[in-house]
């Protein structure tokens, strides 16, 4: 049975390659949902899955991009309201 996370990620996460590298990592892992900049420089992601495949995908966020740098990740696990058919990035 699928879970879902809403992450909101802040530091240095903003034009150094975050949202590609989470989109990338969830393509490759069978993961679903949208990840989108905030104009407070902030992320926020909704990626659903199974909770093992959730569990390995919070340490990615929290590792990031060769660039980014991560400061502060807040997550909220949660039962999907919608299942996604894929994973996107949202243009801000």
């Amino acid at each position: 049975m699928f879970s879902e996370i809403r992450c909101t990620i802040k530091g240095k996460v903003q034009r150094v390659g975050y949202r590609d590298f989470v989109e990338g990592y969830a393509h490759d892992h069978g993961l679903y949902g949208w990840i989108k900049n905030h104009a407070d420089g902030s992320v926020e992601t909704v990626i659903q899955g199974l909770p093992d495949d959730l569990k390995l995908c919070i340490e990615i966020l929290n590792e990031g991009s060769l660039l980014a740098k991560v400061e502060s990740l807040a997550i909220d696990w949660r039962t999907p309201e919608k299942l996604y058919e894929e994973f996107k990035v949202i243009s801000s």
